[in-house]
């Protein structure tokens, strides 16, 4: 075949690119390959201004007039700085090329029919040519697109579904396909295809999209249109953008800051050096007999200058940034191996997919959630019912009830559970209104039944809502098994009765309704109705006044549950008003203008005057700890968002069902408009503070909004919507396409400076992940995609509270720490050097030796502070007591007055270090009457007073304390000493004379008592002002860490658990929301136009086998395999998935590490 992609500018341009550069479906989430990886990480690091700046350092150091240092001071940190970051990247992207090998090496066929998964999903954009079913229909789930798990339904050509599974006609076939470009909008498609010297017209609704898995579709042969990177899916997944935490940013800024003052220390120290050459520089001639004056004393000056650049450029940390890769690393390993987060069920432990953002868990402030998937199952239970306010209602369900015994019934579905006993017993007994009510159920729906195997029963749902009534009715003995175009099928207890279908009145948003007409054996025509209670009670019998009161009552109790809720009624048909009706019908349905006005006019007559039968309860399984995770998340104040594709009730269901919309909240309200000025008006008129709001992005629209969101006379606009947004508790965003889940999410991080975090579990999700600033993947069943492209995966939403209040805290508080100690330790280390250019003329002499310089940051003080960094922990309550999350939001522990703060205390350090020593060596002597100290001696004392004072601080700022902190701290002052005696020995000296110039000063330093005295007073006055600062801070002004860290009685701590609710919503039952009000109804909308045109006019219809109703029924199962063969005549590739199996039976998961609870310390 040959294969056309045209543009409207260049056609021959996509042709060829089409020709000779084919699409796969390869995915690449890694950076590097062998032979990229050196040169593109070097570029990658020498990004980064400190690196940058230490390898300019490095060729000045190469300059012997200006350089007082050797080159290696300098080249050893860089290149060990260099090295270690290399090897995390390069560990780093040999997990994603693992990741992909995953995903890129799945089993895959080539124009062979062959066995295919009843899950396949689909790898490319495909044309449907033929399937399985009559008519070329083909069933598919849009999970992974828009978020939807009711089916939909595709169709291909007539000319091309006769090919049928012909593999010999489908690969004669031979056409021009002539389509848009690739593009991302998922719900349009325009082409053409020329066959046979004829156009056939293509559509959306003839295309098969990346992403959608096969439902109930033995097999199916289309042909490849968009492959790879070309695909809708992935033309929504959005660009990797390269994510940088706050602190980075920050941190980013105080270098520049850090080497603006390097710069001015420089100027001084350089001008001192002029003026002092130009006033006693000459005189130091007969000390120095230099052989002429031949370097001006301004020349002199500029050469000190890049002198003390290279001297002090310590105070720039080199090894800041391998340090903080380091902690990084390890913060990524702790969430990898923690076990509370380890899903044992699918053996699946939390995974770090990135090393860069572990302390931006810390500050999180919006989570935008997906709901299909990541706070649900994706499964319906039916819970509850209410038949003629008599039977279903009665027990209240909790984890001790029991279930009821179907065992009466072969035919049931052994997954099906239900608590109330006393509806088994009615059907035993065979009530008749109990009876009609689960006839009702397995009449009056467009399910389309499918057996694929002996005793194995499949149902085809246009939405789980409905399947799960149908498997309901079939565990009571109702079991539906067939239908025609005129019949439906029914075993009743048993026996096989087939109904006479006579007209299907479909759901659709307006009508919130779905009834059918049927005629039963005794020949009675039968009206069946479902739907929202709030449109069946206004046509409903005056007869039945009171039992509409007490079912409302029932259906209130149902709905403060959480349940969806549907209410079921019933008409008994005079056949003359039926044929009447019926002629009306015909002629309507046949008209060619306002035909959908007429058929609902006529609907809305013959619906009138039924008798309510009862109403029905279905549970949209959350998953577990769903509701007390966004509770404590809430008390965090962490805003949640909800971004769906589902509609507005469905959405609405969950977020009663969950805790975020709850009855303390004023009001609900919607924002939906046409116009930039609707949408303002509207904005504001509702809003309240303790209110939720819902944003309904209609698809007509969605297009009109993501434009105007663009231009740049919308800001307004976005402002004030973002403003709206952000007073209220509770925002839920439904109707929204992927693109527009990034465009959410892009909004709220323009407006506000606050940290984002996005999660999903589906490719309808990869955008809005890539967007926030801290993606999230969770390993379900709508594949790998939002895995790949997250920052962080698990299997279960309720783990993100503890990846949030515990390590994204305790990563954030570490990694503060660590920095206000790096720079005060840095500061302190380099400022002597200043102070002591004032005392040697501004000659660019340095203090301290010169392996000393090189060996303080990477061996003396590199593994304490590392310590601290991986395992101090500043509360054991961080689940407990959510509002300890706040400091991180408020960025209140790292910032510029922190940073000047612990760089003022480190050049007051500094200041302490120089001139304590040198104010006492002034004079004092030695025992034997000999002055006390040289230079060399000198430069011991303040070298071994800098060691000590440093490592008494990183204890002082230690909180949890550990094995490895006491070995690293103390340790690292034993090697210090161990070193400084080894450098200072004969031995070495002898060998490396050059190297080794400080021969025996620090045996002959160390040696005397005042030595010691004055090491001891230097410390002290460096380290009591800083103690005594934060005794009186902490006593005064005690934080609530502060506060957590004291040791409390238990009624302390429930005080303190009553101050954290305060701050957050209102205590609630965790498990259950009651509401006495605006119920829920799941039939209130309809996902799509229903099937009721498609099953009478008899399209969908298999031809019967002679088993179809001849048997009884084992259990059937939802995990089904089948056939399908996937044919491509104009692309090389094509890829399906392994064969997957899908389950329904969950079985809850104990919690085998529980965190502490008042409960705990009450036992102990």
């Amino acid at each position: 075949m040959t294969y056309y992609i045209y543009n409207n500018k260049s056609e021959l341009l996509l042709f060829f690119i089409c020709i000779i550069f084919p699409q796969d479906n390869r995915i690449k989430t890694a950076k590097y390959n062998i032979f990229t990886f050196l040169p593109i990480n070097l570029f990658e690091q020498f990004q980064r201004f400190a690196n940058a700046y230490f390898l300019v350092l490095l060729i000045l150091q190469l300059i012997p007039e200006i350089s007082s240092l050797s080159w290696f001071t300098t080249i050893v940190p860089l290149v060990l700085v260099l090295a270690i970051t290399a090897v995390k990247d390069a560990t780093d992207d040999y997990f994603r090329h693992k990741s992909d090998q995953q995903v890129n090496t799945r089993q895959s066929q080539v124009l062979i029919k062959g066995n295919v998964s009843s899950l396949c999903c689909l790898q490319a954009d495909l044309l449907l040519l033929s399937s399985s079913e009559p008519y070329g229909l083909c069933y598919i789930e849009t999970a992974e697109l828009d978020g939807e798990t009711n089916l939909k339904v595709r169709q291909a050509l007539t000319v091309t579904s006769d090919l049928g599974d012909d593999v010999a006609k489908l690969a004669d076939f031979s056409g021009e396909v002539i389509c848009e470009p690739p593009n991302n909008k998922l719900d349009k498609f325009t082409g053409t295809l020329c066959w046979k010297d004829n156009k056939y017209s293509l559509d959306n609704e003839k295309m098969l999209l990346r992403g959608c898995v096969l439902r109930n579709t033995e097999w199916c042969f289309g042909l490849v249109i968009f492959a790879g990177l070309q695909t809708k899916l992935m033309q929504n997944c959005g660009r990797t953008k390269f994510k940088r935490t706050s602190i980075d940013k920050l941190m980013n800024t105080l270098v520049l800051w850090i080497f603006g003052f390097l710069i001015c220390m420089g100027i001084i120290l350089a001008i001192g050096n002029t003026i002092w050459e130009q006033k006693v520089g000459s005189d130091f001639w007969e000390y120095l007999q230099w052989k002429e004056l031949t370097i001006n004393a301004v020349f002199s000056g500029f050469l000190t200058f890049w002198s003390y650049i290279i001297i002090l450029n310590t105070v720039v940390p080199i090894s800041l940034y391998v340090s903080v890769e380091v902690l990084r690393l390890g913060h990524s390993y702790f969430i990898n191996w923690d076990r509370r987060m380890y899903y044992s069920r699918k053996d699946t432990p939390a995974e770090a997919r990135t090393t860069t953002l572990n302390e931006e868990l810390g500050q999180v402030e919006f989570i935008f959630s997906d709901k299909t998937g990541t706070l649900t199952q994706n499964i319906m239970v039916f819970n509850k019912c209410d038949v003629y306010d008599e039977f279903g209602h009665k027990v209240d369900i909790t984890e001790k009830t029991p279930c009821v015994d179907f065992s009466f019934n072969p035919l049931m579905d052994r997954k099906f559970r239900f608590h109330d006993s006393s509806l088994v017993e009615a059907i035993k007994l065979e009530e008749p209104l109990v009876q009609e009510f689960f006839r009702l159920l397995a009449l009056c729906h467009t399910i389309m039944p499918e057996e694929r195997n002996e005793g194995e029963l499949v149902y085809q749902a246009q939405s789980p809502d409905e399947g799960a009534l149908v498997t309901a009715a079939r565990n009571f003995g109702f079991v539906f098994r067939s239908r025609t175009p005129e019949t439906i099928t029914l075993y009743e207890m048993g026996q096989a009765v087939t109904y006479q279908l006579l007209a299907i009145l479909d759901f659709n948003n307006v009508r919130k309704r779905m009834s059918v007409i049927v005629r039963n054996p005794k020949g009675q025509l039968k009206l069946y109705s479902k739907g929202a209670d709030t449109i069946l009670f206004d046509r409903l019998d005056p007869s039945n006044e009171e039992l509409m009161f007490t079912t409302s009552e029932h259906l209130n109790e149902f709905a403060g549950e959480g349940l969806r809720t549907l209410a079921l009624a019933y008409k008994d048909l005079d056949e003359d008003v039926f044929d009447e009706w019926m002629k009306k019908l015909l002629f309507a349905s046949t008209a060619l203008d306002n035909r959908e006005e007429k058929l609902g006019a006529l609907y809305e007559e013959i619906e009138q005057g039924m008798l309510l039968l009862g109403a029905t309860a279905i549970e949209d399984k959350l998953q577990e700890g769903v509701p007390e995770t966004i509770a404590c998340l809430t008390l965090a104040n962490i805003k949640i968002w909800v971004l769906t594709g589902d509609k507005l009730e469905t959405a609405m269901n969950i977020g009663y069902s969950c805790n975020m919309l709850r009855d303390d909240m004023n009001t609900v309200f919607i924002i939906s408009g046409h116009t930039m000025l609707e949408l303002k008006r509207k904005s504001w008129a509702p809003a309240k503070t303790n209110s939720a709001v819902a944003l309904t992005w209609k698809r007509q629209n969605c297009i009109q909004v993501t434009l105007s969101l663009k231009r740049p006379s919308s800001q307004n606009l976005e402002q004030i919507l973002v403003d709206v947004a952000c007073l209220c508790k509770t925002v839920i965003c439904c109707r929204v396409t992927p693109l527009q889940k990034a465009l959410v999410v892009e909004l709220i991080k323009r407006h506000k400076r606050a940290v984002t975090l996005a999660i999903g579990d589906g490719a309808n999700d990869v955008s809005m992940i890539k967007t926030a600033h801290i993606g999230v993947g969770i390993s379900g069943q709508e594949g790998m995609q939002a895995v790949l492209a997250s920052d962080y995966s698990f299997a279960q939403f309720r783990y993100l509270q503890r990846l949030l209040l515990v390590h994204g805290r305790w990563s954030y508080h570490r990694m503060c720490n660590f920095l206000c100690y790096f720079f005060y330790k840095n500061f302190a280390f380099t400022l002597v050097h200043f102070w002591y250019g004032f005392l040697c003329g501004f000659s660019a002499q340095t203090v301290y030796d010169q392996w000393f310089i090189t060996l303080f940051n990477i061996v003396y003080t590199s593994l304490p502070v590392l310590a601290m960094g991986l395992f101090d922990q500043v509360s054991l309550y961080s689940l407990r007591f959510p509002n300890l999350y706040r400091p991180g939001q408020l960025n209140q522990l790292f910032n510029k007055r922190k940073f000047f703060t612990c760089t003022l205390q480190g050049v007051c350090t500094s200041f302490i270090l120089f001139f304590i020593p040198y104010g006492a060596f002034m004079s004092a002597v030695r025992d034997d009457g000999a002055h006390i100290s040289d230079q060399q001696a000198f430069a011991v004392t303040i070298a071994t007073s800098l060691v000590i004072v440093v490592s008494v601080q990183i204890g002082l700022d230690t909180n949890y304390w550990t094995a490895v902190n006491h070995f690293f701290i103390w340790g690292s002052l034993a090697v210090y000493f161990a070193i400084l005696f080894a450098m200072h020995s004969d031995g070495i000296f002898t060998i490396f004379p050059n190297q080794f110039p400080f021969i025996g000063t620090a045996r002959n330093s160390l040696n005397q008592k005042i030595v010691w005295l004055v090491i001891l007073l230097t410390t002290v006055v460096c380290i009591m002002p800083m103690v005594a600062v934060r005794f009186i801070k902490a006593d005064l002004y005690p934080t609530q860490t502060d506060k957590m860290s004291k040791p409390f009685s238990l009624p302390q701590v429930r005080l303190l658990q009553q101050a954290t609710r305060k701050q957050g919503p209102q205590e609630q039952n965790l498990r259950r929301v009651r509401r006495t009000s605006s119920r829920r109804s799941a039939y209130a909308f309809a996902h799509q136009q229903g099937y009721g045109e498609l099953i009478t006019s008899g399209k969908n219809m298999k031809v019967p086998t002679s088993s179809t109703s001849t048997y009884p029924l084992s259990s059937p199962t939802r995990g089904l395999t089948g056939t399908s063969s996937v044919k491509n005549s104009g692309v090389n590739d094509t890829t399906r998935d392994q064969t997957e199996t899908y389950s329904t039976g969950f079985r809850r998961e104990s919690d085998q590490s529980q965190e502490v609870t008042v409960e705990d310390l009450e036992a102990r």
